[in-house]
């Protein structure tokens, strides 16, 4: 499968809202789960799977029919967008887990406990990409929960230190996306936001475990930060600017991916970006309405005063999980239509 050749292409941070006869989202609506959530879901064991397909075609075609270039499976089967690949792993015990408190102080955050050496039982997402990849004809990508993020969400009680701990999730991660690659994938996305909440770790050993999450992998590969979920995190705590980014040049990682809209983010600091294309978010998940096209269009020109047409990827500013449905679908049409209009400004 090819990426779209015409450019400002169009695509998904990753996650797409679950439908409510899978789910319970008020339940889901209440934090980003780092251990197991298995009463979530709304269907017994025997039936989940099945419905998770089905739930999972829904949402391929409704990012088909917003007019999406370069669709996701929605994230349909995960709990939050890195529990499902972390607790997979060997090593880790998601069943006991520690209680840390979380960055904002306030909330006590179940996480896993890393009880020995973190290694893959064997593929986790590759039964979701082996279904996306049978059930759409546009251009493919599928996210993993990056190394730094992985570590941060974890309580580290094996590996001498977090770095070492990042550097076998890195491992984990390279050796899953190297299996996605084969079954398919044509862009694979590394989600890491804690880069963001912890810039000072981050600088010492964030660059080199993406780089070693990515070794190997020929498709096009992007770092996803944020400064987290709309629901979670309302707009006005959020910073105008981001604390870790000119040093994910250093990655190799073909395009970064950030959140935008919602900040109101200075896209001057994409200047310090200047090797890679950017995923520009476009769409505020924190607004109910549905912007318009003509809205959306602008965001995109903004970006356009900075990056290249060549290197500019439309997307949301995050995953839309935590979304209406129907909100989300709105949100995607307009932004397609936008960027369709811009394209025609731009030759």
């Amino acid at each position: 499968m090819n990426l779209p050749k015409h450019l400002l292409p169009t695509t998904v941070v990753g996650s797409y809202p679950q439908p409510e006869w899978l789910v319970d989202r008020a339940m889901l609506s209440k934090s980003v789960p780092r251990t197991r959530m298995h009463a979530m879901w709304r269907l017994p064991a025997e039936h989940l799977e099945e419905a998770q397909d089905d739930a999972t075609i829904v949402a391929i075609r409704d990012m088909e029919r917003a007019g999406i270039d370069i669709v996701t499976d929605g994230e349909i089967r995960r709990e939050s967008y890195s529990n499902r690949f972390s607790t997979a792993l060997e090593g880790v015990d998601a069943d006991n887990p520690a209680v840390i408190t979380a960055r904002t102080g306030n909330t006590q955050t179940p996480v896993p406990r890393v009880v020995g050496p973190v290694k893959r039982r064997g593929p986790v997402e590759l039964h979701d990409m082996q279904f996306l990849r049978k059930n759409t004809d546009r251009a493919a990508k599928i996210t993993l929960p990056g190394p730094f993020t992985m570590s941060q969400q974890a309580k580290n009680e094996f590996y001498k230190d977090d770095e070492e701990l990042a550097m076998a999730f890195a491992d984990a991660v390279n050796a899953e996306a190297r299996d996605l690659e084969k079954a398919g994938a044509d862009v694979i996305q590394l989600d890491e936001p804690w880069v963001r909440n912890n810039p000072e770790l981050a600088k010492r050993y964030a660059v080199k475990a993406i780089n070693r999450a990515l070794q190997g992998i020929t498709i096009p590969t992007v770092v996803h930060l944020c400064f987290g979920y709309a629901a979670v995190v309302p707009g006005s705590t959020k910073p105008a600017g981001y604390s870790f980014l000119a040093e994910l040049d250093d990655t190799i990682a073909d395009q970064i991916s950030i959140e935008a809209a919602q900040p109101k983010l200075d896209l001057g600091v994409l200047r310090d970006l200047s090797s890679k294309k950017i995923m520009l978010g476009v769409l505020d998940l924190g607004n109910p309405e549905i912007e318009s096209a003509t809205v959306v269009a602008d965001r995109i020109r903004n970006g356009l005063k900075h990056v290249p047409a060549e290197r500019l990827v439309v997307a949301p500013d995050c995953g839309m999980k935590y979304m209406p449905r129907q909100i989300a679908f709105g949100k995607l049409k307009a932004m397609c239509d936008a960027a369709a209009v811009v394209r025609t400004e731009i030759g």
